[in-house]
């Protein structure tokens, strides 16, 4: 695995796929203390003149304490071939298991402070400039409650992409 930075403005990958299909693994932390979730719900664009992320989790979440320590995290995006990794990132609890262990991930630091993982060939480095909780208050569709039918209501986290880093080798 060889990863060069590339140009965020020139990334030619589709959003819809790239986070709805395909699915990013949200990792807050650093290399010695960090947790990981799968996210289909996300998007990229442009805020205050700034390229942005932005991701939801819940406060029931383990991945939830890891955003609200630190002011960095990571998007990463795993070739199909880790589908697996991505299921089991979505469905098991870093507070019960040890996701690295379990999956076989090899987190690593892309750049000082923040953590992916060599499984990736995508990954984007965000700094947070806002987060906000969502609410049954501000929802305008109210097909979209059938969502929080438990009240586990998200946080948004929106954060400026600083860098990226892409596997050459794929």
């Amino acid at each position: 695995m060889s990863y060069t930075p590339v140009d965020i403005e020139a990334l030619a990958e589709n959003p819809w796929k790239l986070i709805g299909k395909d699915w990013m693994l949200v990792t807050p932390g650093t290399l010695s203390s960090w947790n990981t979730m799968t996210a289909s719900w996300g998007g990229l664009g442009v805020l205050w003149n700034q390229p942005v992320a932005f991701v939801f989790v819940r406060p029931s979440r383990y991945t939830f304490e890891f955003m609200n320590r630190g002011d960095r995290f990571t998007l990463s995006f795993l070739p199909e071939e880790h589908r697996g990794i991505l299921a089991k990132c979505g469905s098991v609890s870093g507070r019960d298991a040890d996701k690295a262990a379990l999956t076989g991930l090899e987190p690593f630091e892309p750049e000082p402070g923040v953590v992916s993982f060599r499984q990736a060939r995508l990954v984007l480095s965000c700094r947070k400039l806002y987060n906000q909780d969502l609410g049954p208050g501000h929802i305008v569709d109210p097909d979209v409650l059938k969502n929080y039918s438990n009240g586990d209501w998200h946080r948004m986290y929106v954060a400026k992409v600083e860098g990226g880093w892409a596997d050459r080798g794929r």
